[in-house]
């Protein structure tokens, strides 16, 4: 692209990429990727190409937890200790061998939301092309005498329009088939996150995963001022059709819509968490629920990929740049 009124195009839009220096987060590459219509966003690709900010305008989008930026070598896989680790940012994902409570399946121990969302880019790298920029990783979970799993993510972001695509392709490098869950951990902050957020989902069914979320099942779609010592509560929705779902503050008059194939990505779990500066919501598509591998092969809904077979799972997000946009979506 050839614009006479610039010198570098990094002036209105690009990559740049950069390395932490402090703390826990000491070593960690950054790729901040700007598309010149008011979208930023940084991928970490030492933390499985995640999307650790997003924001519009000036205005975030994503929740930054307490824990700040957390370098891999500072993972403890055991039980919860994921929290120790969990930045969220605006995609934390989960997989590739659980997502969900840690559990116990056929004997092995899996930890909560399993390791690949602490898990390093074997290969990372970009292109900026005239239309849209594209990243593209590579991210394995494999071990000896065990699974050989490998995710090939690419994060399409317009230069024209402020859209981005996230599509990831897992293939199954082993001799024998293995078991599969993925689940994106998408969590919406302040300012996009307020008492006056309006939430859409387009469910037939909401069902409350525990008796705390029961008692907040007519208010699901009610965002609440931040609040000490609020209880979590999450919730499963199920579609009969593919899903709507649109977030959007008023204040800020701007918002975000995602799409995705609920035949593939049949699960969608709600986390609603209004407590103070754990003030966010989780949408999370995913091939699996939040109750753990173990349960899922208890149902017999565990996904498996055959001997060098291959599945792809995509994400659509696009950002609502008025009221009008949204009320679209809602008729």
């Amino acid at each position: 692209m050839s614009n006479p009124y610039i010198g570098s195009e990094l002036q209105v839009s690009g990559v740049e990429v950069y390395e932490l220096q402090e703390g826990k987060a000491k070593g960690m590459r950054l790729y901040e990727v700007v598309n010149g219509n008011g979208l930023r966003m940084t991928i970490s690709p030492d933390r499985c190409a995640d999307i650790s900010r997003l924001s519009y305008k000036g205005d975030n989008f994503s929740y930054f937890s307490p824990v700040g930026y957390v370098a891999p070598q500072f993972y403890d896989r055991y039980q919860d200790k994921f929290l120790n680790s969990f930045t969220a940012g605006f995609l934390t994902t989960c997989g590739l061998t659980n997502a969900g409570v840690s559990c116990i399946d056929e004997g092995e121990e899996f930890p909560l939301h399993g390791v690949i969302g602490n898990t390093p880019s074997d290969h990372v790298y970009y292109e900026v092309q005239d239309d849209e920029i594209i990243i593209r990783a590579t991210i394995r979970d494999e071990r000896i005498f065990s699974r050989k799993l490998v995710l090939q993510r690419e994060i399409k972001v317009s230069r024209q329009t402020n859209e981005f695509t996230i599509t990831d392709t897992i293939t199954n490098q082993n001799y024998k088939k293995e078991p599969v869950c993925l689940l994106y951990h998408f969590n919406i902050g302040y300012p996009l996150l307020s008492e006056h957020t309006l939430l859409t989902i387009s469910s037939k069914e909401v069902v409350a995963r525990d008796e705390v979320a029961q008692k907040g099942i007519n208010q699901w779609n009610k965002m609440e001022l931040p609040k000490g010592g609020y209880e979590e509560q999450c919730f499963a929705h199920t579609f009969d059709k593919n899903p709507v779902v649109a977030i959007f503050n008023e204040e800020i008059g701007s918002g975000l819509q995602m799409s995705f194939d609920h035949e593939s990505l049949i699960y969608f779990t709600q986390w609603k968490m209004m407590g103070e500066r754990e003030y966010v919501i989780g949408l999370e598509p995913g091939n699996t629920h939040v109750l753990g591998r173990d349960k899922m092969r208890e149902e017999q809904k565990l996904v498996y990929l055959e001997p060098k077979e291959s599945v792809t799972y995509t994400v659509k997000f696009r950002v609502l740049e008025d009221r009008k946009e949204f009320q679209e979506l809602n008729k």
